[in-house]
């Protein structure tokens, strides 16, 4: 378990707190201002911010490495390895000497009809032969991810305007098991015992909650939550799953291995970039058929600073610490950890709404933790298993 794969996992409980707190939040603005697009928009949208921080970064690192003397003679130095592993004639030259100088001295094997530098520099620096995207790569990366982002966080609010925070918590929670299949199908992911089993304990642990009964000391706080539960609302945050397992899949294959092939932040800055600029227009046909209710713009300046703030640190700080869990940990590991707002929610409403919780749904937290834990032993015991 390297660094960042531990930094990752620190990420995925920061991301949880922020998460909870935000649909929280969330809801208290729907209460008032009942506009899900607008909300999901301005979160989306202000990821763009992403963008002039990557390239000031960029710059700074230039310019520290520009007044490296010693940045310039080791980049002179890989330029003339390159050279030597990328010249044909001096490949043969290297071939004919080391043949040579082996089947002088009876060997009895022939080393000259094969590239050894080459091999071996493909055997032992994979990835370093392989091509990083391009700039204008990236901006397509992000294009092509920001429709399936957007309907993602419009989905999930949609959610949380016809029903309970902690039924589209429970919901989105079953986005492990399409990350799982997902994962697998774009081969980004491998299928083993362990995984299938840190899955399906999720799932029940899921579905335990949902059974499960909760009750509230105020006997009107329990019938307001629970007529607040309708079918539209969970099959929004039903599909909010899905669209969150598939982004999750393709975020780890534009990213590479470690993220190692992309700048995480440039990619959420033209997902921010392309959600502001080509995605207002969908609110037409979203309130065209009944879906979204009449756009109108918030009608008091302590609801404008609500929703800005919830936009910037529950969409634009948490969704990139969020990729960072992805692209250092793994889609499925990141998916089930997010499934542990379901605990936190339990222990929050209890400390401060006083809620009470039967046995099921208790047992049913402790399940989801349990496959998160799962997932992270999942590969482990495949190799001790030899599964």
């Amino acid at each position: 378990m390297g660094l960042k794969y531990k930094a990752g996992l620190f990420l995925i409980g920061a991301v949880v707190v922020i998460w909870v707190s935000s649909a929280e939040v969330t809801q208290g603005i729907f209460t008032d201002y009942k506009q899900p697009f607008a909300v999901t928009y301005l979160g989306a949208s202000l990821m763009v911010v992403y963008l002039p921080l990557a390239f000031i970064k960029d710059w700074v690192y230039r310019k520290l490495r520009g007044c490296s003397p010693k940045s310039s003679k080791n980049a002179e130095n890989v330029e003339e390895s390159a050279g030597l592993l990328s010249s044909p004639a001096k490949h043969n030259v290297l071939e004919v000497e080391l043949g040579t100088n082996l089947t002088r001295k009876d060997s009895g094997i022939d080393f000259s009809t094969e590239p050894l530098c080459v091999e071996y520099a493909e055997a032992h620096h994979p990835k370093k032969l392989e091509k990083d995207p391009t700039a204008g790569e990236i901006m397509k990366y992000g294009f092509c991810l920001a429709p399936l982002w957007f309907m993602t966080e419009y989905l999930s609010n949609a959610a949380l305007l016809r029903t309970s925070v902690a039924s589209t918590t429970v919901l989105s929670s079953t986005s492990g098991l399409f990350t799982l299949f997902l994962g697998v199908f774009l081969g980004q992911d491998s299928l083993n015992m362990p995984k299938v089993v840190a899955v399906f304990v999720s799932m029940a642990g899921v579905i335990m909650t949902t059974l499960g009964k909760t009750w509230a000391s105020d006997e009107s706080q329990l019938t307001a939550s629970s007529g607040k539960r309708s079918l539209v609302g969970d099959l929004f945050g039903l599909l909010s799953a899905m669209t969150y397992g598939l982004f999750t899949v393709l975020l780890k294959k534009f990213s590479g291995e470690d993220g190692e092939r992309v700048d995480v932040q440039k990619l959420f800055g033209y997902i921010g970039l392309f959600t502001l600029v080509a995605l207002w227009w969908l609110v037409f046909p979203l309130m065209a058929f009944g879906i979204e209710p009449k756009f109108t713009i918030p009608h008091s300046v302590k609801l404008d600073e609500v929703v800005l703030a919830n936009g910037l640190v529950g969409s634009v700080l948490s969704d990139y610490f969020w990729a960072l869990c992805v692209v250092w940990t793994t889609p499925l590991v990141a998916t089930l950890g997010m499934s542990l707002t379901i605990p936190l929610a339990m222990v929050a409403d209890m400390v401060i709404h006083g809620r009470h919780y039967s046995t099921v749904y208790i047992l049913g937290s402790t399940q989801v933790f349990a496959g998160f834990v799962i997932a992270n032993l999942a590969d482990r015991c495949s190799r001790r298993l030899g599964l």
